[in-house]
């Protein structure tokens, strides 16, 4: 028997119109992983049992995006006692009032190799140097934690992380550079992140992965998604070409 979400101690969500397709499910302004995992929750609710006009859903830090066709959340020739929002409101309510604290799939955990250090990761040295610690430190802690990704957002193929240890905090660059390579990891304040395609950025860059984040020509051509969960993992610069050469089968689907 599954048991059900005890909302006295849940964050109750609020609703806002963002416009006239789609509905904001808003947790309050903290991110949380307890609130992240209510989001998966009510997210694969939502997705497993669609409400009429359903369209897609997109989880954030700290709400759910729901977009839906107004045209097809009543059936033709219903007669409305509602405006078609708050009959959006009302499905979306009473889904989340029907969660179950075991209703969430298992997570699924993606390793992203990472060469560290060197041309790979140029400000891998500051970093160390501004903690006051190695530079294999900190890849070791860099590489001990577990990663959520949180949202998607901001080019294609880049997460939002959460999980970094906190003695690894360091400030952007003064000055972004003009052109950071596809794959570089980096550090910004309390996040670290992955750059699925070359941009210009100011984040503090350790390391590079070979892995694609971001793959046109792949039938899936993002690998990572809202909900999975990350771990580094330290390779040499070897390994780095040989995973690019496709010794280590270097793709996703």
């Amino acid at each position: 028997m599954m048991n059900p979400v005890n909302t006295a101690t849940k964050p109750i969500p609020t609703f806002h119109a963002l416009g006239e397709k789609a509905v904001i499910i808003a947790f309050g302004e903290t991110i949380d992983p307890a609130i992240a995992k209510l989001i998966r929750q009510l997210n694969d609710v939502i997705l497993e049992n669609p409400f009429p006009g359903f369209i897609t859903a997109v989880p954030s830090y700290t709400s759910l995006c729901i977009h839906y066709d107004p045209i097809l959340v009543v059936p033709k020739n219903v007669r409305l006692s509602k405006s078609i929002q708050q009959l959006v409101v009302d499905q979306l309510l009473e889904r989340f009032k029907n969660l179950h604290n075991d209703s969430e799939k298992e997570l699924e955990r993606v390793q992203i190799p990472v060469c560290y250090g060197g041309i790979f990761g140029p400000d891998l040295d500051f970093v160390a140097k501004h903690h006051e610690i190695t530079a294999k430190e900190v890849i070791e802690v860099h590489c001990a934690a577990t990663y959520l990704v949180y949202m998607m957002g901001f080019m294609p193929g880049f997460a939002y992380l959460g999980g970094m240890d906190k003695q690894l905090t360091t400030s952007r660059k003064e000055t972004p550079r003009a052109k950071v390579p596809a794959g570089a990891v980096g550090i910004a304040g309390e996040q670290t992140g992955i750059y699925p395609l070359e941009s210009p950025g100011g984040w503090q860059l350790i390391g590079q992965t070979p892995q694609r984040l971001f793959d046109p020509n792949q039938p899936n051509p993002i690998l990572l998604k809202s909900g999975m969960e990350i771990q580094f993992v330290a390779i040499s610069e070897e390994e780095f070409h040989a995973y690019q050469n496709n010794e280590y089968g270097n793709s996703h689907s």
